[in-house]
């Protein structure tokens, strides 16, 4: 017992690491409009948004959490390995979020996460039948394409909103007005970053304890309610990898896919915002580097179509479409080195 109460610490640590890393790594979502626009400047940015990951923990709940950890039955899986799958998947994310951070590529940390987490537990129970939970796949899989599209819209029609309702005021006037409302969209969008992204990690570890046999499953194996510890410790994780930044994805996000004023960023900020509202409260885990993408793009295509860098957007669409196969098979691989040299100890 004291060995498997060792190796669950391991892995919470390990998740709160991947947590940290999905801050840094999506430190951008929250933070490039602001900065790109010079509203506020990189640290303070930053804090600003660290600040609105954390409190999110008390406004959004923990049902992201739960389709999380229901995503994949674990009672399939044989007890001694499934200490390894959450392991794996957790590797497997986290070395995605590395190579894709390094690229510069904006992809998502949700999506590397699910994946890595489908495909250890497929290398365990050697398929796929019955494993993985439809329900919550299913839903994932729609929003992959229907987040980016919701931002769009929303950002493209916020921004037509905006040039109509202050048409008769001087640039000026509209530059200082948005100045500060960027304050209030970029911490509602990290409102919901936190809300969405936080409770990814909270469903993982809360899988960790039910494995480790610290909690007992639910009906059809279903994930136990989320301690109130896990929620605020990976709130904090969060915050303080935002506090860290992601600096060469803020570039990305904030200046090679369109150029963006304080009235832009605000749009695209909003949208995003509220449909991570929507998704979180109705608990849908999605990708919130999809959406704040989906809504720059709907900004920048207000001026013209040749005002977004395709060129750009449709090389993060490929890192987008690539994210499940590739983290599952990192994890998978991940699962079987995990449990060989652990069978060796």
């Amino acid at each position: 017992m004291t060995a498997t109460l060792t190796f669950v610490v391991i892995i919470i640590v390990i998740a709160l690491i991947f947590d940290y890393s999905n801050g840094f790594h999506d430190a951008a979502n929250s933070i490039a409009t602001v900065v790109s626009t010079r509203v506020l400047s990189p640290g303070v940015a930053v804090a600003w948004a660290a600040f609105f990951n954390f409190v999110a923990f008390a406004i959004y709940g923990t049902r992201v959490a739960k389709a999380i950890g229901d995503g994949v039955n674990m009672t399939l899986i044989a007890p001694d390995d499934r200490l390894y799958v959450l392991l794996a998947a957790l590797l497997g994310a986290v070395a995605w979020n590395l190579i894709t951070w390094y690229l510069g590529l904006p992809t998502s940390s949700s999506h590397a996460l699910l994946g890595g987490y489908a495909g250890a537990g497929i290398a365990a129970y050697g398929g796929v039948a019955g494993l993985l939970k439809m329900e919550v796949w299913t839903k994932v899989l729609i929003f992959i394409v229907l987040s980016p599209l919701i931002g769009m819209t929303l950002g493209f029609i916020l921004m037509i909103a905006v040039y109509w309702i202050f048409r008769n005021w001087s640039p000026h006037r509209v530059d200082r007005l948005f100045r500060s409302g960027q304050l209030l969209s970029a911490a509602a969008f990290s409102l919901g970053h936190g809300g969405n992204d936080a409770q990814k990690t909270m469903g993982i570890i809360t899988a960790v304890l039910a494995a480790g046999g610290l909690l007992a499953y639910g009906p059809n194996g279903s994930l136990p309610a989320i301690p109130l510890w896990v929620v605020l410790s990976a709130h904090a994780a969060i915050g303080l990898g935002t506090l860290s930044g992601g600096w060469r994805i803020v570039r990305t996000m904030g200046t090679r896919i369109t150029k963006l004023k304080p009235v832009g960023g605000f749009c695209a900020e909003t949208g995003a915002a509220l449909t991570l509202a929507y998704v979180t409260l109705t608990g849908v885990p999605v990708s919130t580097t999809h959406t704040i993408t989906g809504a720059i793009v709907g900004v920048g295509a207000t001026r013209r179509l040749s005002a977004v860098k395709w060129g750009v957007a449709g090389r993060i669409v490929w890192a987008w479409l690539l994210t499940i196969p590739l983290a599952a098979f990192i994890s998978a691989i991940s699962f079987l080195v995990c449990r060989f040299v652990g069978r060796l100890f």
